[in-house]
């Protein structure tokens, strides 16, 4: 039999077979082997067949040689990432709003490769979460790959920064001038991902919504505000924050009632000590930056929960209030 004209590639071919055709409920016998094979233009014996397949456990690949009945099968028993870890990943993808709806079908096709194309059906679906847009800047997912250069480079970066008009269109923040800054971090908070950055003008750390930024651009500047950012804590630091708006840091007490138990962990973790005061309610004191974000999150929560002190944070709250009912 002549060699086909792809015999070099045998084994690649062998593995592509066992990665995208096997797992553990589907097979192949040997014949199936040698006709994937021969239809690749390789020949293909039984006897090579069985030293390539010891070949590539010995290289890692976990194939199984199974008895069924009068059939002899063979399969990829196990790979780098099991189905349930891929779903997770595929959901997380989905629910996603920082990613676009093109890119989101992108990186999912790609995570198929990673399990048989039986499998990888299970990975085809789709994951519905209320109210959910997914972002229309398809530059953002080249975007973060600039910030993470310029942060393992110790870089500033440059880019522009934009909000939409009421007409629909992108108005540029700066007069179109763009923004130099100095990336410190990246963070994830209510669907959205924020650079945390230095601006050299007010000397203050700022967050800055990625998919706001455009033409994002590594610059050979070394960075700045090290010293602002050296000490602090990520986790902690952003946790203060609603929807990233600043404000001043402030130790908050708030009386609730004792359903909102849940609500003030999954807000502000299990570090603040909640206090019976009442039969109802508790008290709680957290360390927030004061802002109208803040003070929105408290007003939705109606009269179920209370901000004790400090006296300047309540008369904020009553000079919120009174903006509001002044509207109506």
């Amino acid at each position: 039999m002549a060699r086909g004209k792809n015999q070099k590639l045998k084994m690649l071919y062998l593995a592509k077979l066992f990665i995208e055709k096997t797992d553990e409920n589907h097979g192949v016998t040997m014949p199936e082997i040698i006709e994937y094979l021969e239809k690749n233009d390789i020949d293909a014996q039984r006897k090579s067949i069985y030293s390539d397949i010891d070949a590539l456990v010995e290289f890692g690949y976990d194939i199984i040689k199974e008895q069924r009945g009068k059939q002899t099968y063979y399969f990829l028993a196990s790979r780098d990432f099991e189905v349930p870890e891929l779903k997770l990943l595929v959901d997380a993808i989905q629910a996603s709003r920082f990613i676009t709806t093109r890119k989101s079908r992108e990186l999912i096709k790609k995570l198929e490769t990673l399990v048989s194309e039986y499998d990888a059906k299970l990975l085809d679906r789709e994951v519905y979460v209320a109210g959910r847009i997914k972002n229309m800047n398809e530059s953002i997912y080249y975007g973060i790959d600039a910030i993470h250069s310029a942060l393992n480079n110790n870089h500033k970066i440059k880019f522009h920064y934009f909000r939409w008009n009421v007409k629909g269109e992108q108005e540029l923040g700066h007069d179109g001038e763009y923004y130099v800054v100095s990336p410190w971090a990246l963070t994830w908070d209510n669907e959205n991902y924020y650079l945390v950055a230095h601006d050299e003008q007010s000397d203050q750390l700022r967050h800055y919504r990625v998919d706001k930024m455009k033409e994002i651009a590594e610059i050979s500047e070394k960075r700045a505000g090290s010293a602002l950012f050296k000490d602090q804590d990520k986790a902690v630091y952003t946790e203060k924050r609603f929807n990233m708006f600043n404000g001043d840091v402030k130790r908050v007490k708030l009386k609730c009632k004792n359903h909102l138990s849940n609500v003030i962990v999954d807000q502000f973790g299990l570090e603040e000590t909640m206090r019976p005061c009442d039969d109802e309610h508790f008290t709680v004191n957290v360390d927030v930056a004061v802002s109208p974000h803040f003070l929105g999150w408290v007003v939705a929560l109606g009269d179920e929960i209370e901000i004790v002190e400090p006296e300047a944070v309540v008369n904020e709250m009553k000079s919120y209030l009174d903006r509001i009912r002044s509207l109506y």
